[in-house]
């Protein structure tokens, strides 16, 4: 049976602004039906400290370490916490939420695009396998996350390794059509990320470190071998291409849809008014 065919866009290294104004782009051109479901990976120019979108800069954020260290800052239009993007992979998946694979439930929905992600693991020789929180404490942390950085704790069907968190998700569903977007992280700097945020003091953020280390983990801290963006390019390509059963078929973008997204950068990602909203 001939399988569904998605586009499949590979971005590369991209600015903060131009890769949230593409996926926002993909979103709108999925709602008019100018575009078919779409898996889109990338890069960013700059390591990058993206929020999620009810995060308040002004009480999580150290925004003149941000800005010292020359990183890039962007606020997602998906939920969850602030991520630094460095030394990763960054997927987006796109799709109608009317689409026949999709159940209506964010929750459920998460589960079948996130086994793309699983196979992709899997592909890379890791043991990974779905985070279900068990405990009505578990389920009750989702919700009172104890701090602002995302990968502190797995949601619902994010993809975990040795009982630690490898990958983190979030979604919106605007317009009739699911965004996921997530990061795959080939290492994480420990001592850079936890000096992007506030705390009320030294100890705390000491002990809010070392929790983040038994609770997350990058893909290159479990194998022995130095896997490169390009291996994880192929793995999760065709992990997407198994899990979810489909054919990828690449795409470019043309002019005149380039032209759009870097408008839409400008004037909303690269805006003040954006980024740092109440």
């Amino acid at each position: 049976m001939e399988k569904e065919q998605w586009y499949y866009i590979n971005s590369g290294k991209c600015s903060p602004s131009y890769n949230m104004a593409l996926d926002e782009c993909l979103l709108n051109w999925q709602s008019t039906g100018a575009m078919p479901a779409t898996i889109r990976f990338y890069e960013w120019e700059v390591p990058t400290l993206s929020i999620g979108y009810f995060q308040r800069v002004e009480k999580e954020i150290d925004m003149e370490e941000v800005e010292k260290r020359g990183f890039g800052f962007v606020r997602r239009q998906t939920g969850g916490r602030s991520v630094l993007h460095d030394r990763e992979l960054t997927y987006s998946v796109i799709v109608s939420e009317n689409h026949p694979k999709m159940p209506k439930t964010v929750t459920e929905a998460y589960r079948v695009i996130s086994q793309g992600l699983l196979e992709g693991f899997r592909a890379l020789g890791l043991n990974a396998y779905f985070a279900v929180p068990k405990t009505e404490q578990e389920r009750e942390d989702l919700k009172n996350p104890r701090s602002a950085v995302c990968f502190d704790a797995p949601s619902w069907y994010e993809i975990v390794v040795e009982g630690r968190k490898i990958a983190g998700s979030a979604q919106t569903r605007q317009r009739g059509v699911i965004l996921q977007h997530g990061s795959i992280p080939l290492e994480i700097d420990l001592d850079t990320l936890y000096d992007l945020f506030l705390f009320p003091n030294k100890r705390l953020k000491e002990r809010m470190k070392n929790m983040f280390s038994s609770k997350a983990v990058a893909i290159n801290e479990l194998t022995d071998q130095t896997f490169t963006i390009e291996q994880l390019i192929e793995a999760f390509r065709v992990g997407f291409e198994k899990g979810m059963e489909i054919e990828l078929v690449p795409y470019e973008l043309t002019g005149e849809q380039r032209e759009e997204v870097e408008r839409l950068a400008k004037e909303k990602y690269e805006s003040e008014e954006w980024n740092y909203r109440k």
